[in-house]
């Protein structure tokens, strides 16, 4: 029989493109939404959908009761929120309260449990620190701690720095390059790591097939297993830009100095408070954006996954390039 996997988040980034890759791939594909959720990427007939709230733990029992699914995979989360106490209430109580609606509901044999956490956790670990906490760091991090003191059979994955089609954040840089200016902040070198959204969803399907004592239990950090400095990404993005374009792209490069950065997210915060409105470039952004050290080790997920990065920048970033162009977002 088909496996039956429930993917919270389904109609996001990683969400999207994990549901159709399942599908392709044989599994029964379910997706946790709300009622205002849009479902413009999960537009195939095949999927099902289970409404869920998960600031209720009760109503995910009740929409969970006599649904038996063999992995449960956790990608929904918020990376910008107005508040920052809304990254604990969304990535961290949201993480709690499905953990215990889902140990309530499985009394017997319990789904697998796939949490899709993020690199930007380290620097919340002392031991590891590169950088400063962040709240979305810590929210997830404390999502991790949640999923580790459940009775949930669970494997967490840390990606580094995602992208790929439909993904936003990276867009802008995208943008602004179509737009003739690559704007760079900080002197001191910086050592960046990304990791294609395909490669995530390739770890996390690993996650699902690998037998129990290979991966239960453990973290895997996630990325294309290579270093990059800070001018590359950009530098892609230009060639990716000339060779679907058949043009020269010409770009104005404008580093500044990280104080300038501080300020922008600064005023950047005060208008998410007086609007409401979410912007990419706030507080917390800043100390995810200032870190210069964003190495990981991804021999264990090698080792015990099975993973192998298949898509390296030079292709992922011309893949992106070519879908934001196809698809008008430029």
């Amino acid at each position: 029989m088909k496996k039956k996997i429930l993917i919270t988040g389904a109609s996001g980034f990683i969400g999207s493109h994990l549901a159709e890759s399942l599908l392709e791939n044989g599994y029964e594909v379910w997706c946790a939404v709300r009622a205002t959720t849009s479902r413009k990427y999960l537009s195939d007939s095949r999927l099902h959908f289970l409404e869920l709230n998960l600031s209720s733990s009760s109503q995910m029992e009740e929409a969970l009761r006599g649904k038996k699914f063999d992995v449960i995979v956790h990608a929904a989360g918020a990376t910008k929120c107005t508040k920052k106490s809304d990254f604990y209430k969304i990535n961290t109580e949201g993480t709690r309260n499905l953990v215990t609606a889902v140990e309530n509901i499985y009394t017997e044999e319990k789904p697998r449990f796939i949490l899709v956490s993020s690199l930007s956790v380290i620097n919340s670990i002392p031991s590891e620190a590169l950088g400063k906490p962040t709240a979305y760091g810590e929210s997830k991090l404390k999502a991790e701690e949640v999923v580790r003191a459940s009775s949930l059979p669970f494997v967490i994955l840390r990606p580094t720095g995602v992208y790929g089609p439909r993904e936003k954040d990276y867009f802008l840089m995208v943008q602004s390059i179509k737009q003739h200016s690559d704007f760079s902040v900080g002197y001191k070198p910086q050592i960046l790591t990304f990791v294609y959204v395909s490669d995530v969803v390739q770890a996390i399907e690993k996650s699902i097939t690998q037998p129990a004592e290979r991966v239960l239990g453990k973290t895997f950090a996630l990325s294309d297993g290579r270093e990059y400095s800070s001018r590359t990404f950009s530098d892609l993005i230009i060639d990716s830009l000339e060779k679907i374009e058949g043009k020269r792209t010409w770009v104005l490069r404008i580093k500044a100095p990280l104080f300038v950065l501080r300020a922008i997210c600064f005023f950047g915060e005060i208008y998410i408070r007086l609007t409401g409105k979410l912007i990419t470039l706030n507080n917390d952004k800043y100390n995810i954006l200032s870190q210069r050290d964003w190495r990981c080790d991804i021999s264990p997920a090698r080792e015990f996954l099975g993973y192998e990065p298949k898509v390296q920048l030079e292709e992922g970033v011309m893949n992106s390039v070519k879908w934001y162009k196809d698809n008008k977002w430029i």
